[in-house]
């Protein structure tokens, strides 16, 4: 009887401990199944807008089988977003325009250091934090462009001769507020240091064709108005202009040379479209993954060919567009002190009175 209550008890237990190791695994398949599904996507908030990069995105999608869920909005306000949601954002990588608002970005503590032999193949030094928190993945100008007929070539040198008695009210450019012209001024600060960078900003205040409005597009149409001959522009707005459906802004565009400033100097101002890893990125791997396709040969040349940008990846050759502007001297200085010299470059504005 007690043999028969023994064997009775024992497979009892067997049962039991069966069904707690098949409940057991059934627990960590769904942990698996979890996990698997988070490791399949990549949340991407993004400040540009162009149809290409979206394109791009699929095809990282069709290549890799990880989901790009796109987030798009203005930088500033993606940035105080991921302020907000904390811990419990679902960004896994910020792409934004400018050298500056990544270096807000980092500043303000939202982004990662990543390390990637990929990256630092594809990408020059110059071209990443110094700190590995962001990386370049587009190129653009900031040049001089001119009213053809009232303007020659020769008549321009440099960004700092545009301060001289023969510019006066015949310049154009946007406002103080505007990143582009906060890092064009912090490079004069990198470079020539600040009381030199102070002397050019209000230069140019006093050569003002009128105080500063609208985007670069507005002051290639003021060029065609009348109302100045030069204007400062990123070197992607008039490539645009050029092959708009908008035959107006194509008739201006056409109207309009380009020069490259300080050849022989201190070299052409650029600055990058970049992307850095979010601090609490749930998918860190698969945005590092993005990163390094879109730095590739063959999205560099897209983002060439639809977005007329320069590739950072020196493997790609510009558009025939580009190429027809010619070969061009670029400011030689890390776009980390673009960032590191943006309030500076605020203050200045200000104290000259660049609206």
């Amino acid at each position: 009887m007690k043999k028969a209550l023994f064997l009775l008890l024992s497979f009892t237990l067997l049962v039991l401990t069966a069904c707690g190791n098949d409940q057991a695994t059934k627990t960590t398949d769904t942990k698996d199944v979890k996990e698997t599904n988070e490791s399949m996507e990549v949340n991407l908030y993004t400040a540009r807008h162009y149809d290409v990069d979206d394109e791009l995105y699929a095809k990282f999608t069709e290549e890799t089988g990880i989901k790009v869920n796109v987030i798009k909005g203005e930088a500033d306000e993606l940035l105080e977003r991921i302020k907000r949601e904390g811990d419990a954002t679902a960004a896994d990588l910020f792409l934004t325009a400018d050298a500056g608002r990544l270096f807000r970005a980092k500043d303000d503590g939202l982004l990662q250091a990543v390390s990637s032999d990929v990256l630092d193949e594809q990408i020059p030094a110059n071209f990443q934090d110094e700190d590995q928190m962001w990386y370049g993945l587009t190129k653009r100008a900031r040049v001089i462009v001119y009213n053809k007929e009232t303007v020659k070539p020769e008549d321009l040198s440099t960004y700092e001769a545009l301060t001289e008695n023969q510019w006066k009210s015949r310049v154009l450019i946007r406002g103080s507020e505007n990143i582009y012209n906060q890092s064009l001024l912090a490079s004069f600060v990198e470079i020539e240091g600040e009381e030199k960078a102070k002397e050019w900003a209000a230069g140019l205040v006093a050569n003002f064709a009128r105080d500063p409005e609208g985007g670069d597009r507005d002051q290639a149409k003021a060029i065609a108005a009348g109302i100045g001959d030069v204007a400062i522009m990123n070197t992607y707005y008039l490539g645009q202009m050029l092959n708009s459906e908008d035959a107006e802004e194509v008739k201006v565009a056409e109207g309009l040379g380009v020069f490259f400033p300080n050849q022989e100097t201190t070299g052409t101002h650029v600055n990058v479209s970049g992307a850095g890893v979010v601090k609490t990125a749930k998918n860190k791997q698969n945005a590092v993954k993005l990163l390094e396709f879109l730095s590739a040969p063959e999205a560099q040349g897209k983002f060439a060919e639809a977005n007329y940008e320069y590739p950072v990846n020196e493997s790609v050759e510009p558009t025939e567009l580009l190429k027809s502007w010619g070969e061009f001297k670029e400011q030689d200085i890390s776009l980390s002190a673009l960032g590191d010299h943006n309030a500076k470059s605020i203050l200045i504005f200000n104290e000259v009175g660049w609206k």
